[in-house]
């Protein structure tokens, strides 16, 4: 009966431990929408400077079909009317990323 038990706890565990490593984490969605209200926003909900607006699909198609490496790139360096770093001096690769990410959908 005891052994039932502990691996009961075992599987149950390491379900938890799969969870919160491949589920995005309450905390991370909030801190990206922290610095897309701060940074993305004021371009890209009205599409000012020809930005692509928040869920325009045929907006941003070609722009993922670049991949990541080209989306970095250009918001790193900045691109045409973008400022480098889209105005997010803190953010890493994989929140620019993720902020691509919310705004394509």
């Amino acid at each position: 009966m005891i052994k039932l038990h502990s691996k009961i706890k075992l599987h149950s565990s390491a379900v938890l431990l799969l969870c919160f490593a491949s589920c995005p984490s309450i905390a991370d969605e909030s801190a990206i929408e922290e610095k897309y209200q701060k940074a993305c926003k004021i371009c890209h909900e009205a599409g000012l400077m020809a930005a692509p607006t928040v869920g325009d699909a045929a907006a941003w198609a070609p722009r993922l079909a670049q991949g990541n490496e080209v989306l970095l790139k250009h918001v790193k360096e900045g691109f045409k009317t973008m400022p480098p770093k889209g105005m997010c001096t803190d953010c890493t690769d994989e929140e620019f990323l993720k902020l691509i990410d919310r705004m394509a959908k």
